[in-house]
């Protein structure tokens, strides 16, 4: 559920923007979901580090070494990307 209701509100934000955007004549310049959903992965990422997501101020960086690494293993195991995931701790 909390992934569909990510989904919808990222929905909703483009919407949004899209029609903010035809107010001011701009039919074409519809951001895309990816810049969305970047703003979200940015505030979780320090959400998850213990950070505030307003400054950036705060977070633990071992939590966000071992984040980076799942990542750099999910792109590695999933999608075959060329890269060696840091070292585990």
């Amino acid at each position: 559920m909390l992934a569909a209701a990510v989904s919808a509100a990222l929905e909703k934000a483009i919407e949004q923007a899209a029609h903010d955007l035809r107010a001011i004549g701009q039919e074409d310049a519809t951001p895309v979901l990816q810049y969305f959903a970047s703003v979200v992965h940015q505030q979780m990422y320090c959400l998850m580090c213990g950070a505030d997501p307003d400054t950036f101020q705060g977070g633990d960086p071992d939590i966000a070494y071992h984040v980076i690494r799942n990542s750099q293993n999910i792109a590695k195991h999933y999608w075959s990307a060329d890269i060696e995931p840091y070292p585990a701790k």
